[in-house]
């Protein structure tokens, strides 16, 4: 496939909206009973981006946009972390605040990591295999079927590596995060149609995964 300025553009949202979402997690926002990271609305923007991907390009193109965000947001980390560990200016106050934000703990991070990995991969997976299966039809239940299995594991992995044997740790945490991320999908299906439609006539691309290594870890080009 020949890489267009259109690609381009929405691997660097995809990769920003995560690593943006990992900076912002850190707060928590309040609705009433219903207690969620401030990334709930960024974070399935990458799912959304992970979809677009996986339906104009293909599976073997969205596996490296996938590995090229978690490098990316390795990278991040471990520049942030540089930042935490070098000595302050004596005027400078705010360590504290920078290692609250920046600095994760690493049950954290590996429960990101883990949960991005295994999310993403399921998400281009169910979505790649259900285009095949229904011949193209009906978008709007291969996003959101793909996004209620992706985002799923995702949110289960990370809650249950981050929280569990504390306090904060609860089932019913990992339902309302989940129910939150599948909710803005489906807000964004309207949009989601508008996107694809574009990318499909701009690129001339419509891609079917009916021979392809589902494997993570490929290094195949098909």
């Amino acid at each position: 496939m020949r890489i267009s300025s259109r690609f381009v553009v929405i691997v660097a949202l995809f990769v920003t909206c995560l690593i943006t979402a990992n900076v912002i997690a850190v707060k928590l926002v309040s609705f009433g009973f219903f207690v969620v990271p401030a990334a709930i609305f960024v974070f399935p923007i990458s799912y959304i981006f992970g979809d677009v991907l996986t339906e104009v390009y293909g599976y073997v193109w969205t596996r490296r946009v996938i590995w090229l965000g978690f490098f990316c947001n390795l990278v991040f980390v471990f520049f942030a972390w540089v930042g935490q560990k070098l000595p302050s200016a004596p005027f400078w106050g705010d360590q504290q605040a920078y290692v609250s934000i920046l600095g994760r703990a690493p049950q954290l991070l590996l429960a990101s990591f883990a949960g991005y990995l295994v999310g993403e991969f399921v998400n281009s997976f169910v979505l790649s295999k259900l285009k095949v299966l229904t011949q193209g039809r009906w978008l709007w239940m291969r996003t959101i079927t793909s996004t209620v299995a992706g985002e799923g594991l995702d949110t289960a992995i990370f809650i249950t590596i981050a929280f569990a044997g504390t306090a904060a740790f609860a089932p019913a945490i990992i339902l309302y995060h989940w129910s939150a991320k599948v909710a803005v999908e489906v807000a964004a299906t309207p949009l989601t149609y508008v996107v694809v439609g574009w990318l499909k006539r701009a690129e001339s691309m419509d891609a079917y995964d009916r021979s392809v290594s589902f494997s993570p870890f490929s290094i195949k080009a098909s």
